[in-house]
């Protein structure tokens, strides 16, 4: 059901801004956002699972606060980032 180890370190290269990062607004969001993906398909399947679908809310939750702290940062960095992961289509 989680992303696994693979899986979590290719996005984690693909959107760290150097060589370690896992904890900047980029990779968060990114990281988030292949949860959520994950936890929606398991919510179109499993329509009762009101427990997972409670924590498929708090991680949009989480992740919408993350995209808003960084287009408060930085706008470029911000657009960037939701073209690449095809958010707000």
């Amino acid at each position: 059901m989680s992303l696994t180890k693979s899986e979590k370190d290719a996005i984690i290269a693909k959107y760290a801004a150097h060589e370690g990062d896992t904890g900047s607004a980029e990779v968060q969001i990114a990281l988030l956002t292949a949860d959520i993906n994950q936890l929606n398909d398991h919510a179109k399947t499993h329509k009762k699972d009101h427990a997972s679908y409670r924590g498929l809310m708090k991680k949009i939750g989480h992740r919408r606060n993350l995209l808003a702290y960084l287009r408060k940062k930085d706008v470029t960095r911000y657009r960037n980032l939701i073209q690449s992961l095809g958010l707000r289509r």
